[in-house]
């Protein structure tokens, strides 16, 4: 399966609202997405509470894997953006 690493961008990590976020553009995307912290268990990224048991802070780097090029960019942007920022 296709990856990209990338750092987390948003301040707080990957916590409740970054991982809803993501979670819901995995499901609208209706393909497979795994998170991975290097060395890691790969997580269902369409899974909020599976995102946060990645325990990723802000300058972590993260997995990306998706069959789907389209949206392994799309997602790898999502946890690269501050999505804590108003």
């Amino acid at each position: 399966m296709p990856s990209q690493t990338v750092t987390v961008g948003s301040r707080v990590g990957l916590h409740a609202r970054p991982a809803a976020l993501i979670a819901e553009a995995v499901g609208k995307a209706g393909v497979p997405v795994t998170l991975a912290t290097p060395g890691g268990n790969a997580v269902d990224a369409g899974s909020p509470l599976m995102i946060m048991t990645l325990g990723a802070k802000q300058g972590t780097e993260v997995v990306v894997s998706s069959d789907d090029p389209a949206v392994l960019e799309q997602i790898a942007g999502l946890v690269a953006q501050d999505l804590d920022a108003e």
